[in-house]
């Protein structure tokens, strides 16, 4: 990795002014997918004992209606009944802001400074004979006791069976804007090893990787970036200081951005300059391991069956077994949607069947400890009749991206 290298600030500066807005866009979801989704999660309340649902502000809100909203100690959620009509509660005085950011017109429920949210809700409640509301996973202790002060008759349930029920299953249109996201940062990576150069600092390679991002369109910069060099790359996500790049080092790079919401999540780990055989061995063996994983995966197949497969494929190989180190000290993947790590896991414990458009990562990381790290990190959706990757998994331990010519 030292062919065709920038030596300067200036050559990264030269990177990003050539990057140009991504020309493939992925369609916007739309309101009629969203009034599709309130319509599949009202369906699956039916027999179940559910009279409403409470979707609280978050990945869960904006998948619903549209609002990209952040949890606040103001309460702003989505009222969803069994049948009829949604409505939102939320601050009076966001009342038009809430209205422009929603796609769908709806009712709201406002409640003023003064006044408890938990308290209005729950007048709310009597008022269309809820007895018994599922409750977003996602919603504070502090919500869920004020519901069991102001509401004591109403059972309160989990709702993360009714959301992750249709949050797991990608529809057409999430999985292009997932597959925009990859590709964008597949290329920023791409990008960040021609930046790469003796003395280069880890925190130069993260601001150039946010730029980057920004230069492609995504929804703003980096959602998240870990840049290790040398024996960093053995803790999964790094140490606190910042470390420089020297001749020879091992590099893990993770990063990702969003595209209307939905995430990328990418890690290349590769040799920057002449490549030891003991990190050129454990590359292979990560390699093996990640697509063992990727050839396992089936509808109706476990997920925890996924993970098995990878630590046994490990296991062959000398490491492990289980979380023993040298080996994978986590789960192999995480679901991966409108939130970074979202249901479901491919982890031990997880028994849900694989089904048709659930989203993974594909981890199965290699720590040595005290010396080194090995993770390829891509993902994959789930078909009819497998997995199918979002972008092409890493082939080179020495040339990740074809830049030695």
């Amino acid at each position: 990795m030292t062919a065709k290298v920038p030596q300067s600030h200036a050559d990264g500066q030269r990177l990003l002014v050539a990057l140009r807005p991504w020309r493939e866009r992925a369609e916007r979801i739309g309101p009629a997918e969203r009034e599709g989704r309130i319509a599949r999660v009202q369906a699956s309340m039916a027999g179940t004992g559910v009279d409403a649902l409470l979707v609280h502000a978050g990945a869960s809100l904006r998948y619903f209606i549209g609002i990209p909203w952040g949890a606040t100690e103001r309460l702003v959620a989505l009222l969803v009944p069994q049948s009829g009509a949604p409505f939102l509660i939320g601050p009076e005085f966001e009342r038009g802001s809430l209205v422009a950011a929603s796609q769908l017109p709806l009712a709201q429920l406002g409640w003023e400074e003064h006044e408890d949210p938990c308290a209005v809700l729950a007048a709310a409640l009597r008022e269309r004979g809820v007895a018994s509301l599922a409750l977003d996973p996602e919603l504070p202790w502090r919500l869920v006791q004020g519901m069991q002060r102001h509401a004591p008759a109403v059972r309160l349930l989990d709702g993360a069976p009714l959301i992750d029920g249709c949050r797991m299953y990608k529809s057409e249109a999430e999985l292009a804007l997932i597959r925009q996201a990859m590709a964008m940062t597949l290329e920023v990576h791409r990008q960040a090893a021609m930046l790469l150069r003796p003395g280069i600092t880890t925190g130069e390679v993260k601001r150039f990787i946010d730029e980057a991002h920004r230069a492609l369109g995504a929804d703003g910069g980096s959602t998240f970036c870990a840049v290790q060099f040398g024996v960093a790359t053995a803790y999964p996500h790094g140490l606190p200081s910042e470390q420089t790049l020297q001749a020879d080092d091992l590099v893990l790079i993770d990063t990702g951005c969003t595209v209307d919401g939905y995430h990328s999540d990418i890690t290349r780990t590769y040799a920057f300059g002449r490549p030891q055989a003991q990190h050129a061995e454990a590359w292979a063996h990560e390699r093996e391991a990640q697509q063992a994983a990727f050839d396992a995966v089936r509808p109706g197949v476990p997920c925890e069956e996924v993970d098995a497969v990878a630590r046994r494929t490990l296991a062959r190989n000398g490491y492990g077994p289980a979380y023993r180190l040298p080996g994978l000290p986590h789960r192999t993947g995480h679901g991966l949607g409108l939130s970074i790590h979202e249901p479901a896991y491919l982890v031990q414990g997880d028994t849900r069947p694989l089904g048709r458009g659930m989203c993974f990562s594909n981890e199965p990381m290699i720590v040595v400890p005290e010396r080194f790290g090995i993770r390829l990190e891509d993902h994959f959706h789930v078909t009819d009749d497998g997995a199918r990757w979002f972008t092409p998994p890493a082939t080179s331990f020495v040339d990740p991206f074809g830049l030695r010519g």
